[in-house]
């Protein structure tokens, strides 16, 4: 299997357009992007759900369209192939990540590995918007990109 694109760079050091954020929120925020890959990994909606503002704007890569709100997700959802009926997932592998905090409103940039059990492996860049949504602290997904990339071919020279 091909090695994973290369982590980005540290945030700046003089905090400049990528601050980066207090440990805890850092972690808060990563906790949330794979919990939602585990929720999917489960088959479990609610879960996936309790990650995502009800409102969240969403460039799913199974569509050209913004999904605007769990309305739009819950069809797209509806519409996705049953696992007896397409490739299912073998597992999802989120990484690389690279999270800043501004306030109440982080931004992760992070690469996504999906395996499949009988297709080619896919990676997606991912950009997820979060905002700090609760007065305990917790994070909810605002916005999701994925962007699905080839997996990079080794080089022969």
């Amino acid at each position: 299997m091909p090695a994973p694109p290369p982590r980005s760079a540290p945030p700046a050091a003089d905090g400049g357009a990528r601050p980066g954020g207090a440990p805890a929120d850092l972690a808060a925020v990563w906790t949330v992007i794979t919990g939602m890959y585990e929720g999917y990994t489960a088959g479990d909606r609610a879960r996936i759900d309790a990650f995502l503002d009800p409102q969240a704007t969403i460039w799913d890569s199974a569509t050209p369209e913004l999904l605007c709100g769990r309305t739009e997700l819950n069809r797209i959802r509806d519409a996705r192939p049953l696992p007896e009926d397409g490739p299912a997932e073998a597992g999802l592998t989120a990484y690389g990540q690279v999270v800043d905090v501004f306030g109440d409103l982080a931004v992760a940039r992070y690469w996504l590995r999906v395996e499949f059990r009988a297709a080619p492996t896919e990676l997606a860049r991912n950009t997820a918007v979060l905002r700090r949504a609760r007065s305990d602290g917790n994070w909810l997904v605002v916005h999701l990109h994925e962007d699905i990339q080839s997996v990079p071919e080794p080089c022969d020279r």
